[in-house]
């Protein structure tokens, strides 16, 4: 039988393609040239949140990617629009000029269609972008819950300020911004922009400016008016969108409304009755055709370079998400979308502007489709994998009654968190009901019988349902200190509570027995109980009624292209491992410090700069790094004759972005950068072999001459550099001992690759193991660790690479080539030979050898190991693994 091939069509495809993919592997593979392009401040901002190269760094990975893409959309691609950024990369021109092609490692279905994207496609893909286009940037963050949207979308907002504040005429960016958040629930959980410690987001010298200068605001309440002042900066409004969205009017007008409505004439827009006019329903305009305007409406057009920022916009899943993102919304829909479109458009009559609109969602897909304006996604899969999220355990039951189901959920709950504590707070159990009445008659009773099955005190519930006469004040309170552990709350008993807002990370279970009026909620609740806590990554318990469980895995598949089987399997290799210190060893290290005297130099007229440009053969050597060359070819076969006769290259450097210099400004940034004079600067520069003009040319040829010869080559001319190198004894310790709250490091750790130290002999415990497991990265490591500590030569072995959070002393500072910022390094390996001498190795994969940070970290280690009478080595993983490693020894 033939077989039958089943192609997609481009339309199909077009369904299906991420972009935010694309998107971020070009930044990833451009980062350095792209980081050119930003202002110093901007720089400074995002290494200060580098958790790679910043210990102390308070953002995650993801969110911290998250904000990369913010800055990079904002400062490299100056705020386009999607669907702009989208046609740029595709056709290769502006800012993606130049750029190759390729696909996204591990994600063949997508990269074989679209590495040599078609026109049709291409067509499709951006049909679907501009059918959603608004007149503003409109961006969508896909980050699933407990990965910290809310701190992400804080540290964009004040980003935002800290640049506004220096660049004020910078259309670029925000400076006022409006939060909608999709509930109360949510709203509450938004005030934590306001309380947290903007000094963990915000370097120190920055963060007193944004304690005296943000002013917040509240839309709580439907007669809360907003009292901003007029063109004002730096305001945080916080609404949910019923309280600015705009209202048709559906009711006819009363004589006493009309009476009202003529008061317009007497208290005019902008009077102090303004301020109160929708307290009292004195909505504008008064015909029933027209969409109502409010006060805070009103008031936000009045503050310039807005920024609009939905929160947890995938409280709304499906067809929900879709119309809340304006995708297949009608003209007159009267949705979030459409006041945000009425919002930009006034503020353009009002000579300002929407900066850009960023959404924050859990999924950028909308059931087989991917949202067209996501830039940055993070999912599931993700999350649990890197141990953002706790993992996950299902348990479903048929055929159970209620009471049943409710003492299997306990009983095994019980079981599963036994003396567990983590960061001192005892594991909740939340359970969920339909309503009110099943709460109090059902569900409460059988939780009762249950616990006190097991000895446990009914005093351990909490019920939170928004009806006073089961919800105390008290229990608001409790149930506000869930997170703490004081709490002696366990079982928690809920009425639709599983949404948005409610972020207890020492919720360790939840149970939903009866099947809700919405399935979605089946994905929320169930999702309530995985934030992280603690050092390591701990297990989720759910459980669920079999329809229930189906309703999960149906769920899973439309919002996170997952099922239930694929979820419990994500990271299931990974364990909390709880390592105890051993030995408190400590060595000595020499630190290496160089300073430089500066000397100034007399100049000498006629300075050679090496611009060449009159020898054509020293210009194309000078400039060969810069050259934009486009190659063509026909066919796949680059060694066939047609191949060959039909490939061509063309120089595409004339189009490539570039600053045009005129001679003012060239001397301006040449003074800018060697601090001197202009007027000095500018007869430097005529007193060159070139001369000025010769320096403008080249320079505006290719802006890069500027910073990478004119310059350093002014500066060599200038001064000379006295270099003084010093070398301070230091006695460092490899491990420090835990908080006294607890007796251990918490990590986690792949529990295939774990040496524990009972693992070892007697022997091999002497040489080793100043903690009690290691816990290893890659298999090359593990081996080599083994290795070494059999080695005979050997006489002591530490693992020093795990703990890099500032639990250890031994690290080396080095000096990061992208950033130009001090960073700490810790390495993997010491040793000490049967000679005394000490050995220092690191680790890395073959690809990684020539990595320019990996150099820079080999070359600072490599001084001090020097200084200090020690050898540092770096040895490749395939070598590590096929064990030749003798050369270590």
């Amino acid at each position: 039988m033939a077989k039958t091939v089943v192609r997609r069509t481009s339309t199909e495809a077009s369904l299906d393609f991420g972009f935010f993919h694309y998107l971020w592997q070009f930044f990833r593979e451009n980062r350095g040239t792209i980081r050119s392009y930003y202002k110093d401040l901007s720089k400074k901002y995002l290494d200060y949140n580098n958790p790679e190269r910043n210990p102390k760094a308070f953002l995650r990975k993801p969110q911290y990617e998250a904000l990369e893409i913010y800055v990079f959309l904002k400062e490299f691609l100056d705020n386009a629009r999607v669907e702009e950024i989208f046609q740029q990369w595709f056709e290769k021109s502006g800012r993606f000029a130049g750029r190759g092609e390729g696909g996204i490692v591990g994600n063949a279905r997508q990269g074989d269609i679209f590495d040599a994207m078609t026109k049709e496609q291409y067509k499709s893909v951006f049909s679907l972008m501009r059918r959603n286009a608004r007149v503003y940037p409109n961006y969508i963050f896909a980050l699933t819950m407990g990965t910290g949207k809310t701190i992400l979308m804080a540290t964009c907002i004040f980003y935002e300020f800290l640049l506004a504040n220096k660049f004020p005429k910078d259309k670029r960016y925000c400076h006022n911004a409006l939060v909608f958040a999709p509930d109360k629930t949510v709203l509450q959980s938004l005030r934590e922009i306001e309380s947290f410690d903007k000094s963990s987001v915000i370097p120190q010298e920055y963060a007193d400016l944004f304690e005296t200068r943000l002013k917040f605001h509240y839309l709580e309440e439907a007669g809360t008016s907003l009292n901003t002042l007029d063109g004002s900066m730096f305001n945080i409004v916080v609404s949910n969108t019923q309280k600015i969205i705009l209202k048709r009017s559906r009711t006819e007008k009363k004589a006493a409304d009309l009476l009202f409505a003529a008061s317009e004439a007497v208290f005019p827009s902008g009077s102090v009755y303004d301020a109160a006019a929708d307290l009292y329903a004195f909505d504008q305009p008064e015909e029933d055709a027209e969409l109502t305007l409010n006060q805070r409406f009103e008031k936000l057009c009045r503050l310039r370079q807005l920024g609009i920022y939905v929160d947890e916009a995938h409280h709304a899943f499906g067809k929900n998400l879709a119309k809340d993102m304006g995708i297949g919304a009608k003209p007159e829909d009267t949705s979030l979308r459409t006041t945000i479109d009425m919002l930009a458009g006034s503020l353009e009559r009002a000579g300002t502007h929407v900066v850009a609109c960023y959404n924050y969602t859990g999924t950028p897909y909308v059931g087989r489709d991917v949202l067209p304006e996501v830039v940055y996604a993070y999912g599931l899969r993700e999350a649990i994998d890197k141990g953002y999220l706790k993992k996950v355990k299902l348990h479903g039951y048929s055929n159970t009654r209620n009471d049943e189901f409710v003492d299997f959920a306990i009983k095994d709950f019980l079981e599963q968190t036994d003396g567990l504590r983590p960061e001192g707070m005892t594991p909740k159990l939340a359970f969920f009901a339909a309503t009110v009445e099943e709460l109090n008659d059902e569900l409460r009773p059988a939780v009762e019988a249950a616990l006190t099955r097991h000895g446990i005190e009914t005093s351990s519930i909490l019920v939170n349902v928004g009806d006073s006469k089961l919800t105390t004040n008290d229990d608001i309170r409790e149930f506000n200190r869930l997170d703490t552990p004081e709490s002696k709350k366990r079982f928690i008993l809920l009425v639709n509570k599983g949404r948005e807002g409610w972020n207890c990370r020492s919720l360790f279970g939840v149970g939903l027995y009866r099947e809700p009026k919405s399935k979605i909620f089946v994905l929320q609740a169930s999702m309530r109980c995985l934030r992280s806590i603690g050092g390591g990554q701990h297990t989720g318990q759910v459980y669920l009624a079999e329809q229930n469980l189906a309703i999960l895995n149906d769920e899973l598949q439309a919002n996170f292209r997952i099922s239930t089987d694929e979820v419990q399997q994500i990271a299931s290799d990974k364990v909390t491992l709880q390592v105890h210190v051993m030995k408190m060893e400590k060595i000595k290290l020499k630190r290496v410090r160089r300073s430089f005297d500066i000397r100034e130099k007399i100049l000498t007229p006629g300075a050679v700069l090496g611009l060449a440009q009159d020898d054509k053969q020293a210009w194309l050597e000078l400039t060969k790094g810069y050259h934009i060359i486009e190659t063509t070819q026909e066919g796949f076969d680059p060694s066939s004759a047609a191949s060959a006769k039909d490939t061509r290259t063309t120089d595409l450097s004339d189009q490539r972005q570039k600053v045009t210099f005129s001679a003012l400004t060239l001397v301006a940034e040449v003074a800018r950068y060697l601090n001197r004079n202009p007027i000095e600067i500018e007869s430097i520069l005529e007193q060159t072999h070139e001369g000025l003009p010769a320096v403008l040319r080249a320079v505006n040829a290719f802006n890069e001459l500027l910073y990478d010869v004119v310059i350093p080559r002014l500066f060599s001319e200038l001064y000379d550099l006295d270099e003084r190198i010093e070398t301070e004894e230091h006695e460092v310790e490899l491990i420090r001992l835990p908080p006294p709250e607890r007796a251990y490091y918490e990590v986690t750790a792949d529990k295939h690759k774990i040496a524990r130290m009972g693992d070892a002999t007697a022997e091999e415990q002497g040489k080793s193991f100043h903690l009690d497991a290691y816990a290893f990265d890659s298999k090359p490591e593990q081996t080599l660790f083994w290795d070494l500590l059999r080695e005979k030569r050997v006489t002591k072995l530490y693992f020093t690479g795990m703990l890099t959070h500032g639990q250890s002393e031994f690290y080396f500072q080095y000096i990061d080539p992208e950033s130009h910022t001090v960073r700490s390094y810790y390495p993997d390996f010491l040793f000490q030979r049967d000679d005394d001498s000490y050995v220092i190795v690191e680790v890395k994969g073959d690809n990684m050898i020539d990595d320019p940070v990996v150099l820079a970290k080999k070359d600072f280690a490599h001084q001090v190991a020097v200084a200090s009478g020690m050898t540092y080595e770096v040895i490749k993983g395939s070598l590590a693994e096929a064990r030749e490693f003798r050369h270590l020894i």
